[in-house]
């Protein structure tokens, strides 16, 4: 959890208010002169209207160039942003012909499969020949080709589990499976920070939700002996059934939950555990299945299991594993799988290809047991956050996650960390070797030089983190070299001394000299 300091709590309320403030001043006169033009239909109220209409214009437009920039290649290590311009003071972006290389440190692509891979992509241009780019069909009609069956069945292996069923969206996972899980007379028990989609699913279940407080395994316990003896709202009739629902990874907090004991709770209390891999499935634990595997769990203990396939395998969609009757359950009664499109067969393809690259079943030995992959991702996870908070950074999260927070605070230091970012300039000094026929001896010259080296990271504000805590999010993969990160460090530490958010006392350099000279 997050401590923030008072004084950085009360300069960035200040921030706020003054925004709010000048904002509604703003407002006012719009407003006057705007009297004698009606902008709305006669007898229609605007669709847009109160704080949130208020908070877009007045706060979001004018930082928006940080938000969804548009990219022209491959998510890889690298990739190509497109550069937008605007000539209404951020109202509107245009976008232009020009692209800047930059070092992605936005994208989850931990495993480094969002980039052409020798084994993955020939598979896949195969299965896009083969069986189109769309089933053009749901699940339960002709949307269920090969492929679909072999991957429910690999998955299923892959985490332990007997049985597993397949959707086309990762967000919908969530929140088109907590519904069809428990409704009227049940409880879902959450946890505080869990995802957005997991929070509407289980305001869509019409059970009754009730919070604990954020990976506390015994704030977890006192919710449930209070409701367990309090049973249902007005009827006091016990429950139903009882959903305990934690995520492997925390995505805003690159915090590992703590698993075996809320397990313990759960039992204790004769709870359902429901798990959300999106972030931890592949990409920690030493074969890559996720979480149970990193904190010794049995997957048995964990009733449903839920992952998607858009961080460590580089495709699309999501996946429940569970028992065979909670499976079957689903394919009859989900929306999601009844009435949505099947997953593209190509993509259904990439994630079967990457799952066996992770098993070791390409024949290389970039999967278990070597497990290269999984070794540079942690490597590069625990170098990356060690060398942050050493600079004195205000880094969240736990060892051997790949998503690190860096805690920004104040709204004028999301913009400034965003752009400055994407500016950076690095100087090396280079001797310049030159023979002229007027002197007697080759000539040698020490020279600055300039070269721009861009950074893209991706920054997180109010609505999707609290009003106060906005941060940027770093995510590292396994296609990263230690140069890279070398490099990024580099331009990070510049960006956080002319920003202002090193909050902590840093630690004196210790990046090996060798790695310095190698870049020179």
């Amino acid at each position: 959890m997050v401590r923030l300091p008072y004084t950085t709590a009360l300069t960035t309320l200040f921030s706020y208010g003054l925004l709010f403030a000048f904002g509604q001043l703003r407002d006012f006169f719009r407003k006057l002169i705007d009297w004698f033009k009606a902008k709305n239909v006669k007898g229609y109220a605007p669709i847009c209207l109160g704080l949130e209409d208020f908070y877009v214009r007045r706060l979001y437009l004018r930082i928006q160039d940080c938000f969804g920039r548009p990219i022209a290649s491959a998510p890889d290590a690298w990739f190509d942003v497109v550069e937008r311009y605007s000539n209404d003071s951020n109202k509107t972006l245009k976008r232009t012909s020009n692209t800047t290389r930059c070092l992605n440190l936005g994208s989850y692509n931990y495993l480094g499969f969002a980039a052409a891979d020798e084994y993955c992509t020939p598979l896949v241009i195969e299965s896009l020949k083969k069986y189109s780019p769309s089933t053009c069909s749901v699940r339960v009609d002709g949307g269920t080709t090969k492929l679909h069956t072999e991957l429910e069945e690999l998955v299923a292996r892959f985490v332990g589990k007997p049985a597993a069923i397949l959707f086309g969206m990762g967000y919908v996972t969530n929140s088109a499976i907590i519904p069809c899980l428990v409704g009227k007379g049940g409880l879902i028990i959450s946890d505080s920070l869990n995802h957005n989609s997991i929070v509407n699913g289980a305001r869509g279940s019409g059970a009754t939700v009730r919070v604990f407080q954020h990976n506390s395994p015994a704030h977890l316990e006192e919710v449930l002996r209070e409701q367990i003896a309090g049973g249902q709202p007005r009827t006091h009739r016990p429950w139903k059934k009882i959903i305990v629902i934690v995520e492997g990874i925390y995505s805003m907090e690159g915090e590992l939950c703590k698993l075996p004991e809320i397990i313990a709770v759960c039992k204790k209390y004769k709870a359902y555990t429901y798990l959300d891999e999106a972030h931890s499935i592949g990409a920690v634990g030493q074969s890559g299945r996720g979480v149970c595997e990193l904190l010794g769990v049995d997957p048995a203990d964990v009733d449903i299991m839920m992952g998607t396939f858009t961080k460590s395998f580089g495709s699309c969609g999501g996946y429940i594993a569970a028992s065979k009757e909670i499976i079957q359950h689903l394919k009859l009664s989900c929306p999601a799988h009844i009435y949505a499109t099947s997953m593209s067969p190509p993509a259904v393809q990439q994630v079967i290809s990457a799952i066996k690259v992770i098993l070791g079943e390409d024949g290389s030995n970039r999967g278990y047991p070597c497990a290269q992959k999984l070794a540079r991702i942690r490597e590069n996870s625990n170098f990356f956050r060690s060398e942050l908070k050493k600079m004195g950074f205000e880094v969240l999260g736990d060892n051997d996650s790949p998503v690190m927070p860096i805690m920004l605070y104040n709204p004028a230091k999301i913009p400034a960390f965003s752009r400055e970012c994407l500016r950076q300039k690095k100087w090396y000094r280079i001797t310049v070797f030159a023979s002229f026929l007027s002197l007697p001896s080759p000539y040698y010259r020490a020279t600055d030089v300039a070269l721009t080296f861009q950074v893209a990271v991706v920054t997180v504000a109010f609505p999707a983190t609290p009003l106060l805590l906005a941060r940027a999010r770093i995510c590292i993969s396994a296609s990263h070299t230690r140069e890279d990160l070398i490099k990024a460090l580099d331009v990070i530490s510049r960006v956080g001394d002319l920003v202002g958010i090193k909050y902590f006392p840093a630690e004196p350099p210790k990046i090996a000299e060798a790695d310095h000279d190698k870049l020179e």
